[in-house]
């Protein structure tokens, strides 16, 4: 008896400790999913933020490179116009009656053609004597503009610029000035940023421009427009309204407030703050810095959410597991007080059973871990791998409409001039020819914008047999009168009735920027030359775009498809990325070689349609 309540008092004593160390166990567990909860919740938030600051970095240096782009496009006219005679005629003292009106709708043609709001011409006392908006109720025609410093660092140092709202219109604009002669007097750019916030606000992003005292220019909010940064003291208020700069805006800061390194808190009115991701870059050639507002509290938190969700999983399955294996070592050893008779062996089997169970609970836990690691990097990867897609697609949206759009305008301004000037000597013929050509230019603008916001919504165009001669006639049709105005021979040599495999209007989209190029390889060299020679064999068609220019140092050659790479001081290095892209997705390839006696040479090789067409028929019989 005294044996037996010995025993069971030890029985007692053994499962209250084993209950004791069971709800240790259960708090430990507790406490470790806690822990794991939260730094996965940390973890998971620096990785959403430095995946959001490559995105917003990575959409700034397109949306700075896009405003760039269009500026450079917009500052060429002022330098064009203040070179024509017949504005320098108008300036004169002593210009026709009827002068002033042909000039008046001769630069309304011009606006309209190249998307500036108002063109206008000034005499040198500040008075206006002809503008594109003559004819409208607000004409700036007997307005004097000697007050504005665009105008007067025009006639002191040939050119000026200013961002100011608009006396007559109310509307703000960029106007560039540019002297004409020697002091005959001004001509004058307005240019109007509407287009590129309207293109801001369509893909939803916040975008903001300020000059070098922190006001805001452009914006993709109209209410942030002349609003500012920081605070300016009074004395800088009164600088710009007695300027007529911004009219009566009262130039209020922002409700941007720091919230440490590149973060700060949005609010509106009576709404909770907003905390964004501001980020900053220069706008080339000027004072301006773009920035951009990315939300992320959105997205902090759904990687928070995932993270925890991820931690507390794995840990919960780890805590699973050690409850597991300290339920069956209990189990076991309550197994063997009560079997004493089979004492040894079965210690000997539990041991060894043991063993096999830590082992695979060892390998359960590697294999979490590891599931865990796959199912982060996939995600990882997914998210890295949309981003390029979108990076790309806007990438060539941009790069798309800054080269191709503005080849076929340069065209149809040249064909224009030249048709005022048949007009006038009565070459009507002559004339009519250009007109047709100026219509078919206008039908290549509209073919690129369609072509372009397909191509955006695609990962790759068509492929379906194109006459060639077609492609080499409308690419010529665009590069030919450039050619001829600077005096560059350019040698054509092509095989008739050649066709290739690809999409017609995106290789004659490359063969221009080709020429295009090797024009300006060869502008400043003497007995310049380009030649393209078309060729058939073997299934495939060659088209060789070949210049006599300086030609490329081998060092660079590798890079010169490489995205945003140039050698041009004012590219955008996305011209050759794209190209390559278009003839890869045709199922052909485009490659630089240097050529023979200086100079470079890019090849591109496409699919011949007849040899595609035999290897289909062969396949099918095969298959009979």
């Amino acid at each position: 008896m005294d044996a037996g309540a010995s025993r069971d008092a030890d029985r007692g004593a053994d499962d209250g400790l084993r209950g004791a160390l069971q709800w240790l166990l259960l708090g430990l567990c507790v406490l470790a999913m806690l822990a794991a909860t939260w730094a996965g919740g940390r973890v998971a938030e620096r990785w959403a933020l430095a995946d959001l600051r490559r995105t917003a970095r990575a959409t700034l240096t397109i949306q700075a490179g896009a405003l760039h782009t269009e500026m450079q496009r917009q500052s060429a006219l002022p330098l064009a116009l203040a070179a024509d005679p017949e504005i320098a005629a108008v300036l004169r003292p002593d210009a026709g009656a009827g002068l002033a009106d042909r000039v008046s709708a001769r630069l309304a043609e011009v606006a309209g053609a190249t998307g500036a709001a108002v063109i206008y011409v000034i005499r040198p006392d500040g008075l206006t004597v002809a503008a594109s908006n003559a004819a409208s109720g607000r004409s700036f025609v007997g307005n004097n503009y000697a007050f504005r410093p665009y105008f007067r660092a025009a006639v002191a140092e040939g050119s000026g610029s200013q961002f100011a709202l608009g006396t007559v219109s109310g509307r703000p604009g960029l106007y560039l000035a540019r002297r004409v002669g020697e002091g005959v007097g001004v001509v004058v750019v307005k240019v109007e940023f509407d287009g590129v916030e309207a293109a801001w606000r369509e893909v939803r992003e916040r975008v903001l421009v300020t000059d070098a005292r922190g006001i805001v220019l452009v914006a993709s909010d109209p209410a942030w427009r002349f609003r500012t940064l920081a605070a300016l003291d009074a004395a800088a208020r009164d600088r710009s309204r007695e300027a007529l700069e911004f009219g009566d805006a009262p130039l209020d800061p922002l409700p941007l407030h720091p919230a440490g390194d590149d973060l700060v808190r949005l609010g509106r009115g009576a709404a909770p703050a907003q905390l964004m991701l501001m980020l900053d870059a220069p706008v080339r050639d000027t004072d301006w810095r773009i920035r951009t507002l990315t939300p992320i509290a959105a997205a902090v938190e759904r990687e928070r959410t995932q993270g925890r969700v991820i931690a507390l999983l794995a840990t919960g399955l780890v805590c699973l597991g050690l409850g597991t294996l300290i339920g069956r070592r209990a189990r076991t050893q309550a197994r063997l007080a009560e079997e004493g008779a089979r004492r040894i062996e079965l210690e000997a089997r539990v041991s060894e059973r043991t063993r096999e169970l830590s082992a695979a609970n060892d390998r359960l836990r590697e294999e979490i871990l590891e599931r865990a690691r796959s199912e982060a990097e996939r995600e990882r990867l997914g998210r890295e791998l949309a981003q390029a897609g979108r990076l790309a697609a806007l990438g060539q949206f941009a790069a798309s409409m800054a080269h191709e759009i503005n080849q076929p305008l340069a065209a149809i301004r040249s064909y224009a001039d030249n048709t005022g000037i048949l007009v006038r000597r009565g070459r009507v013929d002559d004339a009519a020819e250009n007109v047709a050509a100026i219509g078919r230019l206008v039908e290549r603008i509209g073919g690129l914008t369609r072509q372009l916001k397909g191509f955006a919504r695609r990962a790759s165009g068509r492929r379906e047999p194109v006459a060639v001669d077609e492609i080499l006639r409308g690419s010529l049709e665009v590069v030919t009168h450039r050619a001829r105005e600077e005096g560059t021979e350019l040698d054509v040599r092509a095989e008739a009735g050649l066709t290739a495999i690809g999409e017609g209007a995106r290789l004659e989209q490359v063969l221009v920027n080709l020429l295009q190029n090797a024009l300006d390889a060869v502008a400043k060299r003497p007995g310049r030359r380009v030649e393209l020679q078309v060729t058939g064999a073997d299934g495939q068609v060659a088209l060789a775009v070949r210049d006599n220019g300086p030609g490329i140092p081998e060092s660079v050659r590798a890079q010169i498809f490489d995205a945003f790479f140039t050698t041009k001081p004012d590219g955008l290095g996305l011209g050759l990325a794209i190209a390559r892209g278009i003839v890869e997705e045709c199922g052909g390839t485009l490659g630089v070689e240097a050529a023979e006696g200086g100079g470079t040479v890019f090849r591109i090789v496409l699919v011949r349609a007849g040899t595609q067409t035999r290897e289909l028929r062969g396949r099918r019989r095969e298959r009979g």
